[in-house]
């Protein structure tokens, strides 16, 4: 129908600029297209003894070093269905089986404030452009399955590339909030500023051992082992916050 009209116009009056005909098909053809919709499904409850936590982030603290460091952790970005994914390991994107223990705390987030373009027309983000070269997905699990692809060819190391660039990569392909600029910083901001606690026994776990550090530390070393403990802290904060916003290059995202 729409293409009998364009003929018809053409018919009908020749002195018509062929640029402005065009802009008049291109406009009814537009307009003739059924607009493609994504529906977001329902996703089931949080299930923490079955370590299920659907679009969630999910945080755990690493040995020795979250020891030292009580707010250094592991974090993975879960799937629609609950399962976990966390970059643990060179060239492994570990599913469904949380590398350093169960989760302790997690931070559901809302599809709706994600972007899942069906096409360049079809960005609900202020960044089409962007978001395009940087890779999109038409769905929650899609944009999860391209940072893994990603992160299979990408080394592991605690101070360069580690869980937290996987996680800030797939907010960055979801572009979530309308934000491309996700890094290791703002997702631990986002685990520490939202995060709930799993239950009483993940609060324990998680501070415990640095309590008993600290505690070993200053009845054997006294006050210079806080002082020196303290310096770690900032000397790994200093690092990661130069890393980031410093030396945009040096840190993976």
């Amino acid at each position: 129908m729409v293409i009998v009209h364009h003929q018809e116009l053409h018919r009908s009056d020749p002195c018509v600029p062929i640029m402005d005909r065009k802009q008049g098909y291109d406009i009814e053809l537009m307009s003739s297209t059924p607009k493609v919709e994504h529906e977001l499904w329902p996703l089931d409850g949080i299930d923490s003894k079955n370590s299920k936590f659907p679009c969630c982030l999910v945080w755990t603290p690493l040995p020795v070093v979250s020891w030292l460091a009580p707010f250094i952790g592991h974090v993975g970005i879960c799937r629609e269905d609950g399962a976990v994914l966390d970059f643990s390991a060179s060239n492994f994107v570990n599913v469904d089986g949380f590398a350093f223990g169960a989760a302790a705390r997690y931070v559901q987030l809302d599809r709706e404030k994600c972007c899942f373009p069906p096409n360049m027309s079809g960005h609900t983000c202020k960044q089409g452009y962007q978001h395009s070269e940087y890779g999109t997905a038409i769905t929650w699990d899609d944009a999860l399955r391209s940072s893994a692809r990603n992160f299979e060819h990408k080394s592991y190391n605690l101070f360069t590339c580690n869980s937290h660039s996987f996680v800030a990569n797939c907010l960055n392909g979801l572009c979530y909030e309308g934000s491309m600029d996700w890094n290791m910083i703002t997702v631990v901001a986002l685990v520490i500023i939202k995060g709930h606690w799993v239950n009483n026994m993940s609060i324990i776990r998680s501070f415990l051992p640095s309590t008993v550090v600290l505690c070993l530390g200053l009845v054997s070393v006294g006050w210079p082992f806080l002082v020196g403990l303290f310096s770690f802290s900032v000397l790994l904060m200093g690092w990661f916050l130069l890393g980031t916003y410093c030396f945009k290059t040096l840190l993976e995202r």
